[in-house]
């Protein structure tokens, strides 16, 4: 079986972003890791309005160019690490929407949550992203990096303050990369049941 491959998805795309210190951080120090290969997907990259399609993403069918592109890159994942802020106790709309444009290509994939913000470290950020990953039959996985005071948590050279941040990154991917494997082998061996079977590449493309 192939490494699996982890998408590091950035989930701020506004101007004079707190988030590009911890992307940068996390993506370096999972490169680093030999389990796996990873590449960083910056939403800024995509162009993505406010999802406003007839159909559900869930029902297979998508309609926009930029929905069937997001897809296919979403599909080559085997799993994400998903860098969010904390807006009002919750995530970005950005990241929300990317989430909900698509649906099969998430699913049985794990994921992992790295937040940033004030005193609470976007926590309740992560709460929100919980529910969400499992609505879309992801796994959520229990290890999570949370970066509090985010001003003043990375020193110039963009590396921590804190020296725990470190460790529970390794933590992290540590629970990352078994599940990662785990769900990588099931999907290519363990049938799923007909009626809830997910895509295995993107499904009617514009309806065809």
């Amino acid at each position: 079986m192939d490494k699996p491959h982890i998408a590091v998805i950035i989930g701020s795309t506004r101007q004079g972003r707190r988030g590009e210190k911890p992307a940068r951080w996390i993506h370096h120090l999972a490169q680093k890791r030999s389990e796996w290969t990873v590449e960083a997907l910056d939403l800024r990259d995509w162009d993505m309005p406010f999802f406003d399609q007839p159909k559900s993403p869930a029902m297979w069918e998508y309609t926009a160019d930029y929905q069937i592109r997001w897809a296919e890159k979403i599909a080559r994942a085997d799993g994400f690490i998903v860098v969010t802020p904390e807006y009002n106790h919750g995530t970005s709309a950005v990241l929300k929407n990317a989430l909900d444009v698509i649906w099969a290509e998430w699913n049985h994939k794990p994921v992992a949550f790295v937040s940033y913000g004030g005193p609470a470290g976007g926590a309740r950020a992560v709460e929100q992203l919980r529910q969400i990953s499992v609505e879309l039959e992801m796994v959520p996985i229990r290890v999570q990096v949370l970066i509090p005071i985010i001003e003043k948590a990375f020193d110039e050279q963009g590396q921590p303050v804190a020296p725990h941040l470190e460790k529970g990154a390794q933590k992290m991917f540590d629970q990352l990369v078994w599940w990662a494997v785990a769900l990588k082998q099931a999907r290519e061996n363990v049938p799923y049941p007909d009626w809830m079977r997910p895509a295995s590449t993107v499904l009617n493309r514009k309806g065809t």
